[in-house]
């Protein structure tokens, strides 16, 4: 399994480039034809989504459906900065906690399947570290076909499970101004950036009473200091906890207007994730699953997380739907990424198991 990881992480996969993610859904997918698995794909410009099937073995029902991703944040070069090693227990690579750990434990579950077990589904998402912009009718669609919804996200710190996420949208607020000169004739321009300003500060103020947590990630625009700003526009990053805010948030971004007669504003929502609050059908599940752990003498609980991922989807659709069956580990999104040997091994014994006996 350690050499498995190692070919995939020197398959460096950054989010978007699409030459880099063919290479390594090449060798996932030669790895999923030998565990068993009929492989097919969703064609997109920015990388194709893997759609796996594993038939059912003297079992009917739904099928079982695993939600993971191959894309990372890390750019290409990487590498060199942070280059795989094994020191102990803990593995190091750019992507081997998130998420390539968790593929690895699948596909050797799945290899190593003899018994019963019901049908399986692997949905495996080129564009999950931007918010699977183009994945989520896929997800929609397999998740209503299936009788429970298995996240391969890292788990929370130690290993347990996560039974709920924030909401998380990205959001692009951009305006259209006047450009004039900005010393000979300033009024007959309208600034774009500083109706973007005066814009950012009515979003900050509308969150500032909820639970919401807000970043602008990204502001630009302009483009001479002598000329009134023509276009700018800004990023946000939206977290929520509870469905009414997000209601409420996301409603007054859409209705914005502009401050300045000249101006227009316009609100673009990038990406966007449903909060998933805990529910009847994923404690029902999570206690399945811990039942499950026990009979393999590993002990789980869970919770809900504050980070999103593509169980947002399934999970605020009453989908039964329980995330981080990946090994654990820590430093995700971070230079100090490593995942635990020990956990992988763990893992795949947990996923063999559930593969088996969640019926």
């Amino acid at each position: 399994m350690l050499e498995t990881l190692r070919r995939y992480t020197l398959l460096e996969s950054p989010t978007g480039d699409a030459r880099r993610l063919a290479a390594l859904a090449e060798a996932l997918e030669a790895d999923a034809a030998r565990a068993g698995l009929h492989t097919a794909r969703e064609a997109h410009p920015t990388g194709d989504h893997l759609i796996w099937t594993l038939p059912a073995r003297d079992v009917t029902g739904p099928p079982l459906l695993f939600l993971s991703h191959y894309d990372t944040v890390w750019p290409v070069g990487t590498l060199a900065e942070m280059p795989w090693s094994v020191t102990g227990d803990v593995v190091r690579g750019p992507g081997v906690y998130d998420t390539k750990a968790g593929l690895v434990a699948l596909l050797t579950a799945i290899s190593q399947l003899q018994g019963p077990h019901p049908a399986v589904r692997v949905i495996v998402v080129a564009d999950e570290e931007i918010g699977s912009p183009t994945a989520g009718d896929l997800v929609r669609s397999e998740a209503a076909k299936s009788s429970a919804v298995l996240g391969l996200e890292p788990p929370h710190p130690g290993g347990d499970l996560k039974t709920g996420r924030r909401g998380s949208t990205r959001a692009r607020i951009a305006v259209t101004g006047v450009e004039a000169h900005a010393a000979l004739d300033p009024d007959a321009g309208a600034s774009a950036i500083d109706e973007l300003v005066d814009q950012l500060i009515r979003v900050r103020a509308l969150v500032s009473a909820r639970p919401v947590l807000l970043n602008t990630g990204t502001i630009a625009g302009g483009g001479r200091t002598n000329v009134v700003a023509g276009r700018a526009h800004a990023d946000l990053g939206l977290r929520f906890t509870d469905p009414a805010d997000e209601e409420a948030v996301l409603g007054a971004l859409r209705a914005l207007d502009p401050i300045r007669p000249k101006a227009s504003v316009t609100t673009e929502l990038l990406s966007h994730r449903p909060t998933w609050q805990p529910g009847p059908a994923g404690a029902a599940l999570l206690d399945r699953i811990r039942v499950i752990a026990a009979g393999a003498g590993q002990t789980l609980n869970g919770h809900p997380a504050d980070g999103a991922a593509d169980t947002n989807t399934t999970g605020s659709l009453g989908h039964p739907t329980v995330d981080g069956l990946a090994p654990w580990g820590g430093g995700a999104h971070a230079r100090t990424e490593w995942v635990s040997a020990t956990g992988l091994a763990a893992r795949t014994t947990l996923l063999a198991a559930i593969l088996t006996d969640l019926v």
